[in-house]
């Protein structure tokens, strides 16, 4: 486990979060890392693997409370993704999706998915639903968090999806917050 003691560029970057939260817009604590241009641009030893989990310099971060605080102000741009605060612009590593949907809600008409990093959404149009993979591959489903930071759906979590599924068309979907979001083709009855 990464020790903050043992680390001192996660110590700043831990510091720097904890002072960017405090500048937070009020909704969930999410600082507005969008407005935010720093001057100060680098890079930080930091991945974020397939399964979400967080490492820094080889080690993983067992902290869940600094998890889900370096979350807080992640920031996807074309270049890459960044831990943003309004003095430093950090790039990290992010081998797939930057969270990871682990749970997923059926609440009246809409899909409600909570990620690794306690993040909740409602599936809808500012919140789709995609899947990705190769033709005959393992689907790959993901569902927009924010700004441009998507969930990989876990495994057990998609078969949740495909329960609640509809067929329109030789389609397998999902109706979530007034859109439909196609998963594949129904397979046929034998």
């Amino acid at each position: 486990m990464a020790d903050m003691q043992d680390k001192p560029g996660l110590k700043a970057a831990a510091a720097a979060a904890e002072a960017a939260r405090g500048q937070a817009s009020g909704r969930r604590g999410l600082p507005p890392v969008h407005l935010w241009n720093p001057s100060h641009v680098g890079e930080i030893d930091i991945v974020i693997r397939k399964d979400g989990t967080w490492v820094h310099e080889g080690g993983v971060i067992g902290r869940e409370a600094l998890v889900r605080l370096f979350s807080t102000i992640l920031r996807r741009d074309p270049d890459g993704t960044w831990l943003v605060t309004p003095h430093e612009k950090l790039r990290i590593q992010v081998e797939d999706a930057a969270f990871v949907a682990v749970r997923v809600d059926r609440e009246d008409d809409s899909l409600r998915f909570v990620t690794n990093v306690g993040d909740a959404v409602v599936a809808g149009p500012e919140h789709p639903i995609r899947v990705a993979g190769e033709p005959g591959g393992e689907p790959r489903p993901y569902v927009m968090v924010r700004a441009g930071l998507e969930a990989l759906i876990t495994r057990p979590v998609f078969y949740e999806l495909v329960e609640f599924a509809e067929e329109r068309d030789g389609e397998l979907g999902l109706a979530s917050g007034g859109a439909w979001f196609p998963l594949g083709a129904a397979e046929a009855e034998p």
